[in-house]
């Protein structure tokens, strides 16, 4: 059988070859198409993180310090006993010396009580010499009629030992010595450390009128009030006429020759503050800026604010400084020199274990436990897990894992 062809015209065939490349347009849109979304749908399965290299630098912390002015000294006044007030000398604002008087109460029937105890003590004291006189002469005498009484005796047993007396002149005679004796003895036995009874109690007497004195003498000096160290009168509540009672506060001292800041910090700060350091204070009030030194930190925490105490003394503050005004500094002091350290935000915590993820050299990241040393407000020292010039992820730890792709965005 014979087939027939037929001879395609120039017309048929660029008809058939413009249809050719319009399939093959079409083919090709369609495959750059889905391989676009395909690679759009990989790319937004990537996790964006941001990452930071290792490095070694010098570890830090920075210290903030706020708290208030103190002045040296802020001391209550009270009187000690009650009385009537005599005399003021100090108003509010004035300044005093150390041991200038204040206020005096009412001392009238002090000066009377005393001038009686002056005068019984006296009286005591002339009641002990008396009785040392009376003493003294009494003694004497008795020894030597005990001295008198004993020769008498000797001599009269010695005649009665001749026959020249009878044995009832002899008893006499002992009757007359054994009295004698024991009325010295009783003189004498009275003695104790160099003085008789009789004396010491005299002596006792007049002693406890003297010291009575001494404390009406006490009593007064205390109701003349008087500055304990020099400063400026904060309060005064005392008046002429008015009664003044026993521990009511009458006067504030407030000694601001040297102006403080107290200020309150945590435990990891107060492990490396250290008395000696210098700092520069900041007092908002005053828009000015005071060089000072801390001076204490507290050896132990304080219970009721749980934080420890630091004292930063002022070197040469001005009459401007008063206490009660807020006051802030910083201290930024070495931790470690040339340490690796990382953000807190790269560090991962699961279970006890601390852990960091690692960009690698084909885009994945992997998972490295790690041995915390240091801390600090912003960053965590690394001593084991991680080597300078790795790369650290910081961001979107929490939906990576290990071996996965990741798209780094700018650090």
């Amino acid at each position: 059988m014979r087939h027939k062809f037929t001879v395609m015209t120039k017309r048929q065939k660029m008809a058939a070859v413009g249809i050719c490349f319009f399939l093959l347009a079409i083919a090709l849109y369609f495959y750059m198409g889905l391989g676009k979304e395909n690679g759009q749908n990989v790319s937004r399965n990537m996790p964006v993180v941001q990452v930071q290299e290792v490095i070694r630098a010098d570890m830090g912390r920075h210290i903030v310090l706020s708290g208030q002015t103190t002045a040296d000294a802020s001391i209550n006044l009270a009187p000690k006993y009650n009385g009537r007030i005599t005399a003021v000398y100090a108003d509010l604002g004035d300044w005093v010396e150390e041991g200038q008087i204040l206020m005096v109460q009412d001392l009238a029937d002090l000066d009377i009580s005393i001038a009686q105890n002056s005068a019984a003590a006296g009286a005591a004291r002339a009641d002990a010499r008396e009785a040392a006189a009376a003493y003294n002469a009494n003694i004497i005498s008795k020894k030597n009629t005990f001295e008198l009484a004993q020769a008498k005796y000797e001599r009269q047993k010695y005649l009665f030992s001749i026959g020249a007396i009878s044995q009832d002149t002899l008893d006499s005679v002992a009757a007359e010595y054994s009295a004698a004796k024991a009325a010295y003895e009783v003189l004498a036995n009275q003695q104790a450390g160099g003085m008789a009874a009789a004396i010491e109690s005299k002596e006792l007497t007049a002693v406890k009128q003297e010291r009575a004195t001494e404390a009406l003498e006490k009593q007064r000096t205390d109701m003349i009030l008087r500055a304990p160290r020099s400063g400026v009168i904060a309060y005064r509540e005392a008046e002429v006429g008015a009664l003044a009672a026993a521990g009511a506060k009458a006067f504030t001292l407030v000694d601001t020759s040297h102006i403080n800041v107290d200020c309150s910090i945590g435990e990891n700060d107060a492990a490396i503050l250290q008395a000696g350091m210098g700092v520069i204070i900041t007092i908002d009030a005053l828009g000015r800026d005071y060089a000072g030194k801390i001076i204490f930190v507290s050896p132990s925490m304080d219970a009721d604010s749980k934080s420890y105490k630091v004292r930063i003394s002022l070197d040469n503050p001005d009459s401007q400084v008063k206490a009660g005004l807020f006051a802030h500094t910083a201290v930024d002091i070495l931790q470690r020199a040339q340490t690796i350290f990382v953000p807190q935000s790269a560090v991962m915590t699961r279970n006890g274990e601390q852990y960091v993820f690692v960009l690698l050299e084909d885009g994945t990241v992997k998972k490295r436990v790690v041995k915390i040393g240091l801390l600090n407000d912003t960053s965590e020292e690394i001593l084991e897990g991680i080597a300078e010039g790795e790369k650290i992820i910081l961001t979107n730890q929490d939906k990576l894992q290990d071996g996965m792709k990741v798209k780094v965005t700018e650090t």
